[in-house]
């Protein structure tokens, strides 16, 4: 993949790519706790460079809740969205609503050339809905 990428293949890209893919939606100092597990001392550059070149080639999806650190994903391209729960924290992926990314098609587009749409719904998970239920 990373090859295929354009991207020079080194262990700690090979290992950021291999955590993100174990841990989707991880930020930055899980997916570093991870990395250290097959790389004791990898650096925290290391692992910021790697996400950050594995973002710019599309391997791994940045994204950034409101009030939420950056995570990332390697579900990229397909434009599917987040359910995030507020009591938690938790992050789950949710796909385009109906059709074909009907979520592309903005009341207004205003002559832009829309491609991709980031959606965020919000909410309480299962666990944390059956919590505050008497």
């Amino acid at each position: 993949m990373l090859r295929e990428a354009g991207l020079r293949v080194t262990r700690p890209r090979v290992a950021v790519l291999s955590a993100v893919h174990a841990h989707p939606h991880a930020d930055t100092d899980s997916v570093l706790s991870a990395v250290r597990r097959e790389l004791p001392k990898v650096s925290h550059q290391a692992v910021y460079d790697s996400l950050h070149a594995l973002t710019s080639a599309g391997l791994v999806r940045r994204i950034q809740p409101s009030r939420s650190v950056a995570r990332y994903e390697t579900r990229t391209g397909d434009n599917h969205h987040h359910i995030v729960c507020r009591s938690c924290g938790a992050i789950a992926d949710v796909d385009c609503a109906v059709g074909e990314a009907p979520c592309l098609t903005a009341s207004d587009d205003r002559g832009y050339a829309i491609d991709e749409a980031e959606v965020i719904y919000w909410g309480l998970c299962p666990g944390c809905s059956a919590a505050e239920s008497p």
